[in-house]
């Protein structure tokens, strides 16, 4: 990464893409539903395709850990409205498969402690979401 921090909003985007990267390759499998539930993330917080790519250079020959480590980075400096909409996404897209992998739950709660996101608000935010869907 480079030293000179992005914008605040962009810095949420790049933290919440490296969290889903990590999270998809928790399992080992990318599932055609988590990649259908990324596009909707995408669409969602408006990254860029632009800034998708730059996400995807980034993190080009780097492990799973460097990539969390920057996506805490990242996503702690966002604000705590960010950081409890990104840990809602990744629950979200954990139950994509319909089947929550051990690595991924522990992926989730190192997210949550290293955010220092509640669990709770975590899960109350997630079934608000899904009831203004339906």
């Amino acid at each position: 990464m480079s030293t000179i921090a992005p914008p605040a909003h962009t810095a949420y985007q790049l933290g919440l893409l490296h969290f889903v990267h990590v999270l998809m390759a928790a399992d080992g499998i990318i599932h055609q539903r988590e990649q259908l539930v990324m596009e909707e993330i995408k669409r969602e917080e408006s990254i860029s395709s632009e800034l998708f790519d730059e996400f995807r250079y980034s993190i080009l020959g780097k492990n799973e850990l460097q990539v969390f480590r920057e996506g805490v980075e990242l996503m702690n400096s966002a604000s705590d409205q960010e950081r409890l909409c990104a840990l809602v996404h990744l629950y979200r897209l954990s139950e994509a498969d319909e089947n929550i992998h051990e690595e991924e739950v522990r992926f989730l709660f190192n997210s949550l402690k290293q955010t220092q996101v509640d669990f709770e608000d975590v899960v109350l935010a997630s079934r608000l979401a899904k009831s203004k869907k339906i």
